[in-house]
């Protein structure tokens, strides 16, 4: 099995994990599995070494300061592995084998970094290739970096364009856990989580793998996340599972749009469950929420519209927070969703500005870290849906 093994600045913080490091790839390689290794800086070298640049520095020699960190570690680390009869090489930018290389631009010119990665994986046989994560070289030999989470981009990509077997990031947490161990008692590790689910946590201050990395999966790339305590590189932790992929969809059926207005609600503690618990009562299915200042908004199934405003009407005459509440049908909801998203600044505005051009109005907009969901009047639809694949898919 072909594995690229990620190792974070905290797995490699101190000689002993470095020690532990190197147990865990030679133990993989003893067993027969081709591993590359992507290393970050050790420990908090790169955070340290930014704060000390306190003069006036461009991206180039800026590039070139924080790269030293990850020199170092792959330094370390083909040391450690040598120390084991481990035949390991370090690959650094200038290298001649080095295989990430970004254009003009500053991004991955994917082309000639899926060449170089291949050549890279049909000259392993028996060598562990070290390689600096985070880094990158341009085509005039200068280092450039991938940004923030680069490390885990350099190890997803290459494990993709290597045609590895296996992704696994190595780092201080046991995989994806239920929730922060250091805030609430009983969290637990999740053996399986989709690259949408990580994404959206990600996105929202989980710090596991970075968003960037994850649009490198590809539907055969088993990515794993492990804890750098647990010793062996090919079992345990989170298996991330799927690939992103672009999608526009419409709802077939209608939508009813109902609203419960009220001066206070923002203030009132339990209101939004008090709501929806109303409606499950009576079995009444709810597509999505939105919330305002002094709104919350339901949809839920046009034909069952006339049920839900009778059950929320109830809450409204018994709760002096709530004032009102309207309905509004047929509605349409086309929902966007891809890895992309949110690499693609002003995309709101992409597909809100065609449709205002257009006279379309939009009853809501509601957005998480990998999906848009718009919704239109009834009548509506159709136009919608042509200029928003339009505007996504160009």
């Amino acid at each position: 099995m072909r594995v690229v093994a990620k190792f974070g600045g905290t797995s490699l913080g101190s000689g002993d994990r470095i020690n532990r490091a190197a147990d865990s790839v030679a133990k993989a390689v003893e067993e027969g599995h081709e591993i590359a290794i992507v290393a970050s800086a050790m420990g908090s070298t790169t955070d340290e070494l930014l704060d000390e640049i306190t003069f006036e520095a461009d991206d180039a020699d800026r590039a070139e300061i924080v790269s030293m960190g990850e020199r170092t570690s792959v330094r370390m680390l083909k040391a450690a592995l040598a120390a084991r009869d481990v035949d390991a090489v370090f690959l650094e930018p200038g290298h001649p084998d080095w295989p990430v290389i970004t254009n003009e631009l500053g991004e991955v010119d994917v082309e000639e970094t899926r060449a170089r990665a291949q050549q890279l994986a049909a000259e392993m046989d028996g060598v562990v290739p070290v390689i600096t994560g985070f880094l990158a070289e341009d085509h005039d030999g200068n280092v450039t970096t991938l940004g923030r989470g680069g490390s885990d981009t350099t190890a997803v990509m290459l494990g993709n364009y290597m045609d590895a077997d296996e992704v696994v990031i190595v780092t201080d947490v046991e995989g994806v856990m239920t929730g922060d161990p250091r805030v609430v008692e009983g969290a637990r590790n999740v053996g399986r989580i989709t690259v949408d689910e990580l994404r959206n946590l990600s996105f929202r201050g989980a710090e596991v793998v970075a968003p960037s990395a994850l649009s490198y999966k590809g539907t055969d790339l088993a990515v794993r996340v492990v804890h750098y305590q647990h010793g062996d590189l090919l079992a345990g932790g989170t298996e991330i599972e799927g690939q992103f992929e672009n999608l526009i969809d419409m709802r077939e059926e209608p939508l009813a749009c109902l609203t419960v207005a009220g001066r206070a609600i923002r203030n009132r503690p339990g209101i939004l469950a008090d709501l929806s618990t109303r409606l499950r009562t009576d079995e009444i299915n709810i597509d999505a929420v939105a919330s305002g200042m002094d709104s919350v908004t339901f949809y839920v199934d046009v034909d069952r519209a006339e049920a839900a405003e009778a059950l929320l009407h109830e809450e409204v005459v018994t709760d002096d927070a709530l004032s009102s509440v309207t309905v509004h049908d047929p509605v349409a909801v086309i929902r966007l969703s891809g890895g992309e998203l949110p690499n693609r600044p002003g995309i709101i505005q992409e597909i809100v500005s065609p449709l205002a051009e257009a006279g379309i109005n939009i009853i809501d907009l509601i957005t998480s870290a990998t999906s848009v969901a718009l919704f239109v009047d009834w009548d509506d639809r159709e136009e919608a849906l042509e200029i928003v694949q339009e505007e996504f898919e160009a």
